[in-house]
């Protein structure tokens, strides 16, 4: 059983940053994927980046030049970078990852809000 926790989240204005991290259980390195979710009140889930374990990070179009994702193996922990944040940034982020077996595991969210 993987857990992830997460941290990070909170109130920032318009134009601000913030950073995620979402610390594993198990050496992040050893996930066949990674990512980060997010889900705005009354919309679907959404991928906000999401990585394999050789490949390039992919972005929503939403976010690409904005947002940056990245990992530190040595801590166990995947981070999201967010710059420019924007009102419509607004919504509950998830940290997901996916074992070579198959099996799926979620942090419990965090909420960023982008307001003035």
């Amino acid at each position: 059983q993987v857990q992830l926790v997460e941290s990070g989240g909170g109130l920032v204005q318009p134009g601000g940053s913030l950073r995620l991290s979402c610390a594993a259980s198990e050496r992040i390195s050893s996930f066949k994927t990674r990512g980060w979710y997010r889900q705005a009140p009354g919309k679907e889930r959404e991928a906000v980046a999401t990585s394999t374990t050789y490949g390039t990070t992919n972005y929503a179009d939403s976010v690409k030049g904005r947002f940056t994702a990245s990992r530190d193996n040595f801590k166990n922990t995947m981070y999201l970078q967010m710059n420019s944040l924007k009102p419509e940034d607004t919504a509950v982020y998830y940290c997901r990852v996916v074992t070579v077996e198959g099996y799926e595991y979620w942090g419990q969210g965090t909420q960023v809000t982008v307001s003035s």
